[in-house]
């Protein structure tokens, strides 16, 4: 019995090929605008923080100004953070020496040093002086590898000479200035810090865990303040600062801030940063009544251009 194989001559089917087009992530996308945001509002929250230095002068000293500070933050941010950072304990000693230089820098020093120099220094030449630190985040990212583009490097010098033509146009520098230099440099190194976080580690946690080891280092020189100096006598008005200070200016502002570094790195962070002597401006006109003038508003007029240019790609 022959057996025949009977073929079907079949013809492949060729599906038509779709053209390859980029697929955007709404969350890619949205990471940029979400960073800038975030960026501002740390800056323009911090801003209230310097007039509060100045306000909280003559009351409270500025390391038992500092400590109470990050007792506020500590207990706002526990509920969030304290949980995250015990699962990740692990994680945390690993990375113990990253996270105690920033905790050194960015909580116990930086905020020491800013309220030192609001013993002497005006809130508004404390802005100025602090708009220097977006230089400083520019070179350590460029010395960490990272390219800043002919866009963004631009942006940054046109905002740069926006804050020296403010300064030349009415700061007189005092020796509390030289406090406020350093502070510069500290939250300068303190956000490149950021920038190098293990990837890991749950923001959150770290940001608790900066806020508790902070504490920790300040807890001596609290001490010896209180010994020294004697303690402050709480008011309505120093409480409220201090709320103020503890909860919107740290807890707040230093979760947006390292979630805008997280998004678009330290360097076009700190270009939004530079809208702070804007809003310290703003703030001292609105709450103070000090008059701006023509020369300023140029200046802010460069300010918010360098922004505006420096904030958008790198190229």
């Amino acid at each position: 019995m022959a057996t025949a194989s009977h073929q079907t001559a079949t013809t492949p089917v060729t599906h038509p090929r779709k053209a390859t087009t980029p697929v955007t992530h709404p969350q890619r996308a949205a990471a940029p605008v979400l960073g800038l945001a975030l960026a501002a509002l740390a800056t323009v929250v911090w801003s209230g923080s310097f007039v509060t230095s100045r306000g909280l002068a003559d009351s409270v000293p500025p390391i038992q100004h500092a400590f109470w500070r990050w007792v506020i933050a500590l207990a706002a941010v526990a509920p969030f953070g304290a949980r995250r950072a015990w699962r990740q304990r692990n994680l945390i000693r690993r990375h113990l020496r990253h996270v105690l230089l920033a905790s050194l820098l960015g909580v116990a020093v930086y905020n020491t040093l800013v309220n030192q120099a609001g013993l002497t220094t005006p809130a508004a030449t404390m802005g100025m002086i602090m708009a220097a630190s977006p230089v400083l985040m520019a070179v350590f990212e460029r010395l960490g590898g990272v390219r800043l583009g002919a866009r963004r490097t631009a942006g940054l010098l046109t905002a740069c000479a926006g804050v020296l033509l403010l300064m030349g146009g009415g700061a007189s520098f005092g020796a509390g200035d030289l406090w406020m230099i350093a502070a510069s440099c500290c939250f300068a190194a303190y956000s490149a810090l950021l920038r190098r976080r293990p990837a890991e580690l749950d923001g959150t946690g770290f940001l608790f865990t900066t806020f508790l080891i902070g504490t920790a280092f300040l807890l001596p020189v609290q001490t010896a303040s209180v010994a020294v100096q004697g303690g402050f006598t709480p008011t309505p008005a120093t409480v409220l600062l201090l709320l103020y200070v503890g909860v919107a200016s740290s807890a707040i502002a230093f979760f947006a801030w390292g979630r805008a570094i997280a998004l678009i790195g330290a360097a076009r962070a700190g270009i939004v940063y530079y809208l702070q002597p804007v809003c310290v401006a703003v703030l001292s006109w609105g709450l103070l009544g000090e008059n701006t003038g023509w020369p300023q508003l140029l200046c802010m007029a460069l300010i918010l251009g360098g922004v505006m240019l420096g904030a958008g790609s790198r190229r």
